[in-house]
């Protein structure tokens, strides 16, 4: 009998209300606004509508979904046990119709359980060859309150993961969003119980498949894509399917930043940045192996209060919370890491769930950060290596970002990858490559939680008031970036090389600028409870015009210069996505110093000088390796 912690126990005492089977058909009520799905995820919804719509409150009638019947209709696996008409909020997307559902499912041990989870299914017609696709998404780590669930989330706009399925939705596909066991009510997620997420993840389409509305074919072609979590998930789903789910039309899985081997990945986090999702899966796991992990006999009091936070919260305030917390701190006689994993049940715990036993019938895309400072980079390449030893047909890609940068940065990739599966491509994998195998450059684990952009791409454009004109920076501009999110600050640099720009001064000059550094770009950086990115910061530069003429290769040398550095005030409140999804921009206005430097000073004081000059830079990942 687990012991009844305080979180539980007050789940446990909620009522429990009974569902007719199927769709009530009547859109459910989130919130005061009630947005519903096509209005809320039009992509040209003006940003004052979108800043309203960022956290619908939970109402009780939403929660009440997730309580299951108090008689459970009898069916398999993959068995739809009700469903509701959803009004879900994803910022950007295009217009999609959307359902929460309640379906069977089998956990890890082969018993049955109940999951829920959402369907989303962009209104327009699908206009490619045969059935619309259907991508079945593995979600990354969401935290263990019920509340913390992504159908949840997802109501409410704040899903950290919605960049993601935006792009799912601009493709065309159906969007299948499992929440993975354990958010129904009074219940416990069982996080990172490979099986049981494989298996939640796969019995969601033939949920889906029994809402009449969503128009979805039993024919339609599947995709498994799941990052982190997801990517463990995703994994085992494709290993799992063959013989779990047979009649799925499965084509590809794509996992990124796995956790394939939970030894390597425990010792990584045990301690450091990432402890917290250390003690959030030590949870998942006892919630799934009850007899495996015996938490009731081995925490202590500190142990105890632990576990009700982490049950009570959601994954930004977890990671935080437990940060650079090692294990033994809530461990009866503060057994290290090294014990715990050699009592033998723990141990034969971990061991299930290791990735790379089985074979995957469908090319596989695996991919990871080589900055990854929560999931070990090495691990993840030895399952490719398993994979391929086995013949599965694996692609493997490498990103420069972190792991937070890294799942946002490879969905362009991922979905292009996937497209071709649907297009029935031919693709050899990686498995035979010549490449050197990748080196971590991962910022120290058991300092400060640091996310560096190392030269990452620069799009820079400024508008000159007074000419009323456009200057475009070169291409070669980068921005670098530590962002130290455990002080909450950010120090990093602009670099924009020497180029020539046209501006028209009763004829088109060409000028050669110069834009050089005044100091490093200092501010504050923080991510809050709802995923939000918060920064605000300054970046002082030098503008210095060198040469003026009629081309890019002549010009008299002038020299002019602004006489005090310009600050480009560096300002941004938005989804931690963008960091990687190539969205994350700083705008507005500056004002340019008098110029200095020759008798030509005065003329560009009057061209160039003043209030109200406009800027504008967006940050983009730079493009991923093939290994």
């Amino acid at each position: 009998m687990k012991k009844c912690y305080n979180l539980l126990c007050l789940l446990l005492l909620i009522g429990i209300a009974a569902f007719p089977l199927g769709c009530d058909g009547e859109s459910s009520s989130f919130g005061d606004d009630g947005v519903n799905g096509s209005l809320s995820a039009a992509a040209d919804v003006d940003e004052d509508t979108v800043k309203t719509l960022e956290k619908v409150e939970l109402t009780p009638e939403v929660l009440d979904f997730y309580a299951p019947p108090s008689t459970l209709p009898d069916g398999v696996h993959g068995d739809l046990i009700k469903c509701h008409e959803a009004s879900l909020i994803i910022p950007g997307a295009p217009e999609f119709n959307a359902w929460t559902v309640m379906y069977h499912s089998t956990d890890a041990l082969g018993n049955a359980n109940v999951v829920t989870g959402a369907i989303l299914i962009p209104q327009e017609a699908w206009n490619g060859s045969g059935e619309r696709p259907i991508i079945t998404y593995a979600v990354g780590t969401h935290g263990l309150a019920q509340e913390c669930a992504p159908s949840l989330k997802m109501a409410q706009g704040i899903d950290y993961e919605n960049s993601n399925y935006a792009k799912v939705l601009h493709e065309g596909y159906a969007l299948l969003v499992s929440d993975n066991p354990g958010y129904t009510t009074g219940d416990i997620p069982t996080y990172m119980s490979g099986i049981a997420q494989g298996h939640a993840v796969l019995d969601i389409i033939g949920a889906a498949l029994q809402v009449p509305e969503t128009g979805l074919s039993e024919d339609a072609e599947v995709a498994i894509w799941g990052y982190s979590q997801g990517g463990q998930t995703a994994a085992w789903a494709g290993q799992l399917q063959p013989v779990y789910a047979p009649s799925i039309d499965l084509v590809g899985v794509a996992a990124g930043g796995v956790p394939a081997d939970f030894f390597e990945v425990a010792d990584y986090l045990d301690g450091n940045n990432g402890s917290a999702f250390l003690l959030a899966t030590v949870i998942g796991l006892w919630s799934q192996y009850p007899d495996g992990i015996p938490l009731e006999d081995l925490i202590n009091d500190e142990g105890a209060e632990a576990v009700n936070l982490g049950l009570s919260t959601c994954v930004f305030e977890a990671l935080f919370a437990f940060m650079n917390t090692e294990l033994s701190n809530y461990v009866n006689g503060n057994m290290s890491l090294e014990e715990l994993l050699a009592i033998p049940s723990v141990y034969d715990t971990l061991v299930t769930q290791e990735l790379g036993n089985s074979d995957i019938e469908v090319p596989v895309y695996l991919y990871h950060g080589t900055a990854d400072e929560f999931i070990p980079l090495e691990q993840s390449l030895d399952l490719k290596v398993k994979y391929c030893e086995s013949f599965v047909n694996t692609t493997y890609a490498v990103f420069s970002g972190e792991h937070i940068t890294t799942q946002f940065q490879a969905a362009p990739y991922v979905l292009e990858w996937l497209g071709d599966r649907f297009d029935g491509k031919f693709t050899m994998g990686t498995c035979f490559t010549m490449k050197e195998r990748p080196v971590s450059t991962a910022n120290p684990v058991d300092e400060d939680f640091i996310v560096s952009l190392n030269e990452w791409p620069l799009a820079a454009r400024l508008h000159l008031k007074t000419l009323m004109q456009y200057v475009t920076m070169p291409e070669e501009s980068t921005f670098s970036a530590d962002t130290n999110m455990t002080t909450q600050t950010i120090n990093g640099d602009l670099y924009i090389p020497k180029w020539a720009a046209t501006i028209q001064v009763l004829i088109p000059l060409k000028v050669r600028m110069e834009i050089t550094s005044a100091g490093p770009m200092t501010g504050t950086a923080s991510i809050d409870n709802d995923g939000q990115l918060h920064i605000h910061g300054h970046a002082y530069v030098n503008i210095k015009i060198t040469a003026a003429g009629l081309t890019n290769y002549t010009g008299i040398p002038i020299g002019v210069r602004t006489k005090e550095p310009v600050d480009f005030a560096l300002n941004y409140d938005g989804p931690l996505s963008s960091l990687g999804d190539g969205t994350m921009t700083f705008a507005g206005e500056t004002r340019f110093p008098s110029m200095t430097g020759g008798m030509l000073a005065p003329l560009f004081t009057t061209l160039m000088s003043g209030s109200g000059q406009e800027y504008t830079f967006t940050v983009s990942p730079p493009d991923p390796t093939i290994w």
